[in-house]
C-alpha cells in the first residue's frame, strides 16, 4: 500500500515540477534549509506549488530543488527561471531516490516491501498529505527553512 502512495506522491511531484514556470508571473529568489529533528537533511526534494484564489485561479507554475549535504536548497524552475512565483505556495518535501517508500499516513509499518527499500523518514504530512504553506515575498527570501519533526522525536 505504501509503495502505491509513494508512487502516487512521486507522480504528483513530477507533474508539479514538469508544468514549467513561464506565463508573465513575478519570480523571487527562494532558498532555505531542510532539517529533520534539528539535523540538516541532504537527500530531500523540495517542491513549491503556487496556490490560486478567486482573483487569480492560475497563479503560475511550481519550482523545486534538491538539498545539498548541509540541507540547503535554492529553488529553480524547469524553464530557467530562478526562484518561485511570488505569493502563497503548497510545500511538499520528500526523500529523493528510487528505492524510497513513503510512510503510511495511517501509521501502518508492514507493507510487504522488500527489505532493500528505505522508508522515507519524512512524514506524510510533509509530502503525500501536505497542507504546509509558505508565502514567497516579492523581494524573495533565504529563510525558507523547514524543520521536520518525526514521530520518534515528538515522543521524546
Amino acid at each position: 500500500m505504501r509503495s502505491v502512495r509513494s508512487f502516487a506522491a512521486a507522480g504528483l511531484l513530477a507533474a508539479l515540477i514538469g508544468l514549467g514556470c513561464s506565463g508573465g508571473t513575478s519570480f523571487a529568489p527562494v532558498s532555505g534549509i531542510i532539517t529533520i529533528d534539528g539535523k540538516p537533511y541532504g537527500k530531500a526534494v523540495v517542491s513549491f506549488q503556487p496556490i490560486g484564489g478567486p482573483e487569480n485561479p492560475n497563479p503560475g507554475r511550481g519550482s523545486s530543488s534538491y538539498t545539498d549535504e548541509s540541507g540547503r536548497f535554492v529553488l529553480h524552475c524547469d524553464d530557467g527561471n530562478d526562484g518561485a512565483v511570488v505569493g502563497k505556495h503548497l510545500i511538499r518535501i520528500m526523500t529523493r531516490g528510487n528505492n524510497v517508500l513513503g510512510q503510511d499516513p495511517n501509521g501502518s509499518s508492514d507493507d510487504g516491501a522488500p527489505a532493500k527499500r528505505e522508508v522515507d523518514p519524512i512524514p506524510p504530512e510533509w509530502n503525500a498529505t501536505s497542507v504546509k504553506e509558505f508565502v514567497v515575498p516579492a523581494g524573495g527570501t533565504d529563510k525558507a527553512d523547514f524543520d521536520i519533526v518525526t514521530k520518534k522525536a515528538a515522543k521524546k
